[in-house]
């Protein structure tokens, strides 16, 4: 049964790691709130990083909560998400989604990312 944990070794934590998916991402999925850039690792587990700023989302408990169900999306279907550090970038508009509307939104990318993820190591 697989591990549904979260933990330290799942996440970007310095900000080179950040750097080195932004410098030249392969893999793009994006939609009209969230963008998620993904760069393959070496490592043999996907890493996660976020960023919400303030400009898109002014309060932090707005941040927290697009946080938390960008968390929380991605430690249920990290399983199934190849080995590829990821950034997700919350967008403009995306504090006018209510919780599962945006929940819709970051499954339909990571089923997107995920399988642009295969093809991207398959070539």
């Amino acid at each position: 049964m697989p591990d549904y944990a979260y933990g330290r070794e799942l996440r970007l934590l310095t900000p080179s790691h950040f750097q080195t998916v932004f410098s030249n991402p392969p893999v793009k999925a994006v939609t009209a709130h969230v963008t998620m850039l993904a760069v393959p690792n070496l490592l043999d587990n996907p890493r996660i990083g976020v960023t919400v700023s303030k400009k898109r989302a002014k309060t932090a408990v707005q941040r927290n909560r697009i946080k938390r169900q960008i968390r929380e999306t991605f430690r249920l279907r990290q399983h199934k998400i190849p080995n590829f550090d990821i950034v997700v970038i919350a967008k403009q508009g995306i504090v006018e989604l209510n919780n599962d509307e945006l929940r819709n939104t970051l499954n339909y990318l990571w089923r997107k990312l995920a399988k642009r993820c295969e093809q991207y190591q398959s070539r």
